[in-house]
């Protein structure tokens, strides 16, 4: 197979990549080009952004966009954040971190002419598969995708009670969204301005209480039900629908995915509202591939920032916020020792490094600080990207005899989901310090829809997993035997329901939490910069009173996943974050 590989990728390439290769910062075709790059940092700029992440971007383009000088600096050799294109194994290009878009708000999409930028996504349909393990030939499998009519048919293998009421239950969580979809676009309330000030300020403080008056209004006579499905756990509502174990942990997945949470946690329906928020070309709900990989999404971003005058680097570490007297952000200072000055800062990063290392904690209150030392951060996530050299045949639905690409490989692959037991089972053993035996597995192959991403008749798998604790049992490091060891797991379960799999694997990179905490900045390794329960979300995230994208320090404004609405590549912290950021400089 290696010689196999070998032939296909030409002599360019050092054997050593082929089977046991590692890492290495001198990777071909690892530097990704970033569009817009100014040829030299200026001195000064109306406004610093720290972080090229997707938010980060966003937040520039809206600022240069209304005339607000912009810089973008990114510590990393590669521009998005955890949305990224690595070509980690030689002629094989992954989305790293991040590896689907639906969140993406589309205000974003048409104000910033992304398309035009070169955005191009790849609609999936049909978008789940969920094949089992079980004693019959061949064992059956789950596949839903936009057609209703087809959804109803596979989920009736299981129960005709379940087919029936599946449209209803979509019926319900679209009503939902689309009453809380207007919170998402701007900021929360401000509760406290409504007893402050004279009566004309309070009443412009009333207008910010629209969005959610309109939440309200549209959640009408079944607002009882839906507070339920945000404040429940996710088990408890999915039983009221179904009976089918197999759709429950589908369904379930989405409700717990990069949460350190089991379907039985109070307030894990709303992770699932939040992950079927999103919308693409018009279809509610529906993920798809970005072609090149998410880091085709940051580039195109990165191309609407330029095209206005911004301007962005790579390989700009920032290690402090620069305050003035007065206390106000006035600028940064990157690990050379290089100062940029600037009226207004805006901060990509999650709010712990934000708050904790670019900031002396005696200039914040104490208060806030202990609420952001205090943020759950507890990650479940281990990214495994894969380079194969062959589809992967599922036991419940084989390949044809061409191995080319059938309809459930375009889709997100549910395995070890037989049962909404088999998630709280890999939950349990996390919160023992123990990575999961029989871990939860969403695998994609984005090249079955983007053939680019690998070589010809190779393919690119992404595998996000869990449950893996940030810290192991007894403090053991997650050290190459611990990485390799849990890979080891993920793979032995694929094998079982895709025989010949660890077979078809030319190399593979782990990210487990402490990795992507090292390299993403993820708090904890956490996806969404720190946890999406409840208390940790609206008026509360990053903390009360400071949920409105400003901070204690005057300039200083939080732009990324940790400020509302939180997590997922949506882009609304950024855009939301530079509407409050303009309103305050244009006020300098």
């Amino acid at each position: 197979m290696a010689a196999r590989l070998w032939a296909r990728l030409g002599p360019g390439y050092p054997s050593c990549w082929l089977r046991g290769w590692r890492l290495s910062p001198g990777l071909p075709g690892a530097r990704l080009a970033h569009a817009g790059a100014a040829d030299r940092l200026q001195r000064e700029y109306d406004a610093v952004v720290i972080g090229a992440g997707h938010n980060g971007l966003v937040a520039a383009t809206y600022l240069q966009r209304a005339g607000v000088r912009t810089a973008v600096l990114e510590k990393r050799h590669v521009l998005g954040g955890a949305a990224v294109t690595e070509e980690i194994v030689p002629g094989f290009k992954f989305s790293r971190a991040s590896y689907l878009l639906s969140l993406l708000r589309p205000q974003i999409y048409t104000e910033l002419e992304l398309q035009r930028h070169g955005l191009r996504v790849l609609p999936r349909d049909p978008y789940s598969f969920t094949p089992l393990l079980e004693d019959r030939s061949p064992p059956r499998s789950l596949l839903l995708g936009h057609n209703m009519a087809q959804t109803q048919q596979q989920i009736a293998q299981f129960s005709q009670k379940d087919a029936q009421a599946y449209p209803e239950y979509e019926a319900f969580m679209g009503g939902l969204v689309s009453a809380l979809n207007p919170l998402l676009d701007a900021p929360p309330a401000d509760m406290a301005a409504l007893g402050q000030g004279s009566l004309l300020q309070r009443l412009r403080a009333l207008r910010d209480l629209r969005p959610l008056l309109w939440a309200g209004l549209a959640l009408g006579r079944q607002l009882p039900h839906y507070y339920e499905v945000l404040t429940a756990p996710i088990s408890k509502i999915l039983d009221q629908w179904f009976e089918s174990e197999p759709l429950k942990a589908t369904l379930a997945t989405d409700a717990v995915i990069g949460a350190m949470a089991s379907p039985h946690t109070p307030g894990s329906g709303y992770v699932l509202v939040h992950h079927v928020m999103g919308e693409l070309e018009g279809q509610r709900g529906a993920w798809g591939y970005v072609a090149g990989g998410m880091g085709a999404l940051s580039q195109a971003i990165a191309r609407a920032a330029a095209a206005r005058g911004a301007h962005i680097f790579a390989e700009k570490a920032v290690c402090h916020i620069l305050l003035g007297k007065d206390g106000q952000a006035q600028g940064i200072v990157l690990r050379d020792g290089t100062e940029v000055k600037s009226k207004i800062v805006l901060s990509n990063a999650s709010p712990q490094i934000t708050f904790l290392e670019l900031i002396s904690q005696e200039q914040l209150p104490k208060d806030f600080v202990q609420r952001i030392q205090q943020v759950d951060t507890r990650s479940p996530v281990t990214k495994i990207n894969v380079a194969v050299d062959r589809l992967p045949s599922f036991l419940a639905a084989p390949n044809a005899r061409d191995g080319q690409p059938l309809p459930h490989h375009q889709c997100s692959i549910h395995l070890n989901c037989e049962g909404t037991h088999l998630l709280h089972q890999a939950f349990t053993e996390a919160t023992h310090g123990h990575p999961s035996s029989r871990p939860m597995i969403e695998l994609c192959i984005p090249s079955v829809l983007d053939p680019e991403l690998a070589p010809q008749g190779c393919h690119v798998v992404s595998l996000f997993t869990q449950y893996t604790p940030s810290v192991l049992a007894g403090g053991q490091p997650w050290d190459e035997q611990a990485r390799n060891a849990y890979a080891d797991t993920v793979f032995d379960c694929i094998e079982a329901y895709a025989p010949g799999f660890k077979a078809s694997v030319i190399g593979r990179d782990i990210l487990t939490p402490p990795d992507l905490e090292r390299i993403f900045g993820l708090p904890g390794g956490n996806i969404f910069h720190g946890g999406m329960s409840l208390d940790q979300l609206y008026f509360a995230r990053p903390a009360p009173a400071y949920s409105g994208y400003r901070s204690p320090i005057p300039g200083l404004y939080l732009c990324g996943s940790g400020a509302h609405p939180g997590g997922g590549v949506m882009g609304a912290a950024g855009r939301n974050a530079a509407q409050v950021a303009l309103k305050d400089f244009r006020c300098l």
